[in-house]
């Protein structure tokens, strides 16, 4: 969000949050998130969705590989093909950037629209396997490991921000994004754990195609799998060699 300055008012401030604290606001039930045009100030919708979260492992490390323009080249290239993945999915509500974490939620009120989710995820995971083969051609000598992590549950959709100054932005209030970002904190952490996890509610919305494809972590009780995008794989096979 882009800031335009206005001054700020402490007594106005206190009215503001009188009214937001005790005012009359309507929060409805539905059964997809709605357009964000439908939201207002006063407003929230309730309904199930779905969050994937893909996080470059251990990149606090990479200023030790990497100068500042090398490493904003990497976090370019990055970051411009998850979103583009990412909106490729015409149920995506929001796409969010936060450092060199990127996620997105996704409308998913039918089943297979999750499984879309699961697509998604295993174009990112292939995503990362083409960036360092492009990285390690243009002599970046160290490569990135990405975490994936999905879920589904119940959010509050809102808008926030200040009212009048054109600064708001749709929050999404409930656990279904944390969840994911802390799945895809596991994903890649150690050498047997693979880049996608999802949570059991996630995982049992799939189809069984999809299901097949992942194993139950016990100790984090979630689904992980190396699972990768074939048509991608395939055009890597023939081009990346």
């Amino acid at each position: 969000m882009d800031s335009n300055y206005k001054p700020y008012s402490h007594t106005a401030s206190a009215a503001r949050i009188r009214e937001y604290l005790t005012g009359s606001q309507s929060f409805e039930e539905a059964d997809s998130l709605p357009d964000r045009s439908k939201l207002t100030f006063s407003n929230g919708f309730y309904a199930n969705c779905s969050a994937i979260f893909v996080d470059i492992r251990e990149s606090s490390q990479l200023p030790k590989h990497y100068k500042r323009p090398r490493l904003a080249r990497i976090y370019r290239a990055y970051l411009s093909e998850l979103v583009a993945i990412f909106n490729s999915d015409v149920n995506t509500r929001e796409v969010n950037i936060a450092g060199d974490a990127t996620w997105a939620v996704v409308n998913t009120p039918y089943t297979r629209d999750i499984d879309g989710v699961f697509s998604m995820a295993a174009q990112a995971n292939s995503m990362a396997k083409i960036l360092n083969y492009e990285m390690q051609r243009a002599q970046y000598a160290t490569p990135i490991k990405v975490g994936i992590g999905m879920s589904w549950g119940r959010a509050l959709m809102i808008k926030a921000g200040y009212n009048g100054s054109g600064i708001n932005d749709v929050v999404y209030m409930g656990d279904v994004v944390n969840h994911a970002a802390k799945l895809a904190n596991h994903g890649n952490s150690s050498w047997n754990v693979p880049a996608l996890v999802t949570s059991s509610a996630f995982y049992e919305n799939l189809n069984d195609h999809n299901k097949k494809l992942l194993n139950y972590d016990y100790g984090r009780q979630c689904y992980t799998g190396d699972v990768i995008s074939s048509a991608m794989d395939e055009w890597f096979n023939e081009n990346c060699k």
